[in-house]
């Protein structure tokens, strides 16, 4: 007797994701955050985060650096740290707020007092009472969040300098790239003009303390830009996750099915993967949805002789993948849709090999480029090639600066033809090497037969939904 879809599903569930893959199967925890026993965690470890205050602080010299948490979210969602405080600290809990004296070396962890009605509503939050947040997150010294103006008054009257970063806050599924023209309008709309939380702290500082206040940012950023070996292995995480739920995908499609299947099977799949849910929207464009590079609707039936461009990658331990995939509804690729796409592999291949120490990002949009354009396919491009990846999909750092080991970035050529409907996009994270690269994604398939052969075989969306 076939099985109730229901029943069936539960059966898939508990059955692991490993039933759905054959890429790489990880050995080691698939995620600190996700570790089984709902224990609080201290991020990538307090070893990694106490070093990144202490190459934060070396860079800056002399002041005080002032860093605030987010406050408890205004929806009823899960609570998700800004990147910049979590970086710093490893917590993600409410209402902390760090404060650093560059010179002294001095470390003061706020947090807020007890609130068992809140606990009882939400769960565990961290506060000034936990005993072992100081062991847990390598802070030594830990006091009430109504304290933190006495402090800053003391650190302040013994040196007029103060430090805040400036990045925009940002959360799941966030980018500065997207916050910053936010808080930009918002504050130029004659009707709002509201500054950013960012700078409102700046502001509040220089006037309460009389101080001045200046943006370490691009410390930040440059700190940010080399990986550490903790950030590499988080990095892999989520790449793993990735090509899991992008192979599935491909497994799963056929003609008729709705894109919002496709990409609500990946969500489900991340998840089951370790996954605290998307690094940003998917994008899951068939026929001329395809064209649309960051198309979000997924309200499409995708039919048969449709391309299928899926970019879409999760967040596990604050770190993301940005993967995409491009492939036939109906498991053939056409003649033009087999000519576009293979012109984008070679150009991909052509930025990898490019892809070393010593070279810049823009060399390898370059080495991309050419390829296409020898084959006179230049007029179908609408995009740069690269991107840094980490804690943000489009992840800080100075754009022209050479690639050295730890570098991890995004090499993502495409051709987009209106008339025809087909947009190609295949896009891998990457990490550099002493000698080269290394691809974090390359779980997912790029080769056509592969890809042809994943859609002919049986998916989970076949047997849940009997098609």
């Amino acid at each position: 007797m076939t099985p109730a879809p229901l029943v069936l599903f539960a059966a898939l569930l508990f059955a692991g994701p490993a039933r759905f893959v054959d890429a790489a199967k990880p050995q080691e925890p698939k995620s600190l955050e996700l570790v089984g026993d709902g224990k609080p965690v201290c991020g990538l470890g307090a070893t990694f985060h106490s070093g990144r205050r202490a190459a934060l602080r070396k860079a800056l010299g002399e002041g005080v650096v002032v860093v605030r948490g987010l406050p408890e979210s205004r929806d009823y969602v899960k609570f998700s740290q800004d990147k910049t405080f979590w970086y710093l600290t490893g917590i993600e809990s409410p209402g902390a707020t760090l404060v650093m004296d560059c010179k002294s070396g001095r470390e003061v962890l706020l947090l807020p007092d007890p609130n068992k009605m809140s606990e009882r509503w939400e769960g565990e939050m961290w506060d000034a009472a936990d005993a072992w947040v100081k062991e847990l997150t390598g802070l030594g010294e830990v006091l009430p969040t109504r304290d933190l103006e006495k402090l800053l008054a003391e650190l302040f009257a013994a040196t007029p300098k103060g430090w805040v970063s400036l990045h925009p806050f940002i959360g799941l599924s966030g980018c500065y790239d997207r916050a910053e023209p936010f808080d930009q309008r918002a504050a130029l709309d004659p009707l709002d003009g509201r500054i950013s939380r960012e700078q409102a702290l700046k502001q509040a500082l220089e006037t309460k303390f009389k101080v001045e206040v200046k943006d370490m940012r691009a410390q930040l950023s440059e700190l940010r830009r080399v990986k550490t070996p903790e950030e590499i292995a988080a990095c892999e995480r989520a790449s793993r996750a990735g090509a899991v739920a992008m192979v599935e995908a491909m497994r799963s499609t056929r003609p008729g099915l709705g894109e919002w299947e496709i990409d609500s099977l990946m969500s489900w799949l991340h998840r089951v993967e370790g996954a605290s849910g998307a690094s940003y929207q998917p994008i899951c464009g068939s026929g001329a949805n395809s064209l649309v590079l960051h198309y979000s609707a997924s309200n499409r039936r995708m039919l048969d002789g449709d391309i299928l461009l899926v970019d879409y990658g999760p967040e596990v331990d604050h770190y993301i993948c940005d993967i995409t995939r491009t492939w036939p509804v109906n498991g053939k690729f056409s003649a033009r849709q087999a000519e576009l796409y293979d012109a984008v592999l070679a150009a991909q291949r052509a930025g990898i090999a490019a892809t070393k120490p010593g070279v810049r990002m823009r060399d390898v949009n370059a080495a991309c480029d050419k390829v296409l354009k020898d084959l006179g396919l230049g007029g179908f491009i609408r995009h740069g090639t690269c991107h840094y990846v980490g804690m943000e999909v489009h992840d800080v750092g100075a754009n022209n600066k050479p690639l050295e080991p730890g570098v991890v970035f995004t090499i993502e050529p495409g051709l987009y033809e209106e008339e025809t409907g087909i947009g190609i996009r295949i896009e891998d994270v990457v990490v550099v090497t002493s000698d080269g690269c290394r691809v974090l994604t390359a779980g997912a398939p790029r080769e056509r037969a592969e890809i042809e052969a994943l859609i002919a075989s049986e998916g989970v969306l076949d047997r849940l939904l009997q098609r």
